[in-house]
């Protein structure tokens, strides 16, 4: 890429050329009962343990400098695959965690939606919620995002860092890294257990490049680059 400036906050002619790839954890018990986990730490599955097996085996021929990944036990033991391909030690980080939901984390979906229905379509309508009393999705990415972005600043030209994180936490820094306003984060869609998306270093700052993705990013051919 020879993209004529830097990334946001980097001088131009420095740090070309970065890449941070933000991965969910396998599968939990929780996810298959569409149970809202959020900070709750609830250890993978077996098919869990499988899917971060195959998928840190594909992230290790990204060549990744750094690994970063929250402290809860799930997001933990997967990025423990990748560093024990890679042979690069993780990096833990409690500001990487879910988002805390307080009296909602536990109950499944259908749960959430009978007991505090209001309070689910507000926040579906993209209205700042504190969903059970927890945390707000901007307070999320006011922790999550600049923990990525000290990490990704230390990065070599070129380099990539990996995050291991929550769905919910990887959607609002995505959001907050490319400038969306927050009531457009829902419109980024989820992450499959074990998927990751790629952010990349543009002219103008980060842009998405691979959004649930499963495998390997492919180079883009004929885009406005």
């Amino acid at each position: 890429m020879t993209d004529p400036g830097g990334a946001a906050g980097a001088p131009a002619g420095r740090r070309r050329g970065r890449r941070i790839v933000l991965w969910r954890h396998g599968q939990t018990a929780w996810n298959l009962e569409r149970r809202f986990q959020g900070s709750t730490d609830i250890e993978l599955t077996e098919t869990g343990l499988a899917q971060a097996r195959r998928a840190a085996r594909l992230l290790a021929a990204l060549a990744p400098d750094t690994i970063v990944a929250s402290d809860l036990r799930r997001a933990a033991v997967t990025a423990g695959e990748l560093g024990a391909v890679t042979g690069i030690d993780v990096t833990h980080d409690a500001a990487l965690r879910e988002t805390y939901a307080g009296v909602w984390q536990g109950l499944t979906h259908d749960e959430i939606v009978a007991r505090h229905g209001e309070e689910y379509a507000a926040w579906k309508r993209g209205e700042p919620v504190r969903r059970g009393g927890g945390e707000l999705e901007t307070e999320v990415a006011d922790r999550a995002a600049p923990v990525v972005l000290r990490h990704a600043d230390k990065l070599p030209d070129d380099g990539t860092l990996v995050v291991v994180s929550h769905g919910g936490t990887i959607r609002t820094t995505i959001g907050r890294l490319l400038g969306l306003e927050p009531h457009h984060w829902e419109s980024l869609g989820g992450l499959s257990n074990c998927c990751w998306s790629v952010l990349g270093e543009g002219a103008r700052g980060w842009r998405l490049l691979e959004h649930n993705a499963g495998t390997l990013p492919e180079p883009v051919l004929g885009d406005d680059t």
